[in-house]
């Protein structure tokens, strides 16, 4: 598996929320060079999260949230707008297409899928698929948990029932 630019930020991070500054800014430079994004060490990126081709071209701004187990494509961006303060919020379990925008001040809601080279710059609802420049919607699932399910091929890591535990079978004491 080589190490990827996710990989780097999650080292980078751990030592930016323990107050070291100066590696996490040599790994951001790393993941820069080798990798061509920038994801610093600031930006908030939930566990399980995925960066298509390793991170290739990807540009997070410092201050996004990013929800958990989201799968980023190769070439996004999320930052902000001219003028605006606030920051793009992506909920859990979201996929976002080759090329995309997110900017400026929106949330995306859960399992909401973004198209590639769609530029969205309003909310996106849970369940929504939007497309376009700027993005519409498509259309919105019904069940967006089954729809996650149906289009990955797998139940979400935090939804999987857990395993019944079954005690074993306890001797009985005639056959002492």
């Amino acid at each position: 598996m080589g190490i990827d630019a996710m990989s780097m930020y999650r080292l980078g991070r751990k030592l930016y929320l323990r107050g070291i500054p100066v590696l996490p800014a040599v790994l951001r430079k790393a993941i820069q060079y080798l990798h061509g994004s920038y994801i610093p060490a600031e930006a908030e990126i939930g566990e399980g999260t995925q960066l298509g081709y390793g991170g290739m071209g990807i540009v997070i701004h410092r201050d996004a949230r990013i929800g958990r187990h989201c799968l980023i494509s190769h070439q996004v961006t999320i930052g902000g707008r001219s003028g605006l303060k606030d920051l793009p919020v992506i909920g859990d379990y979201v996929r976002i297409g080759a090329g995309a925008k997110i900017l400026g001040n929106i949330q995306i809601g859960d399992f909401a899928v973004i198209g590639a080279n769609a530029v969205v710059v309003r909310d996106v609802a849970p369940g929504a698929v939007v497309g376009g420049i700027p993005a519409r919607e498509i259309r919105r699932d019904a069940d967006p948990l089954a729809a996650y399910e149906r289009e990955m091929g797998l139940r979400p890591p935090m939804l999987r029932p857990k395993p019944v535990e079954t005690e074993p079978p306890q001797a009985s004491s005639a056959a002492q």
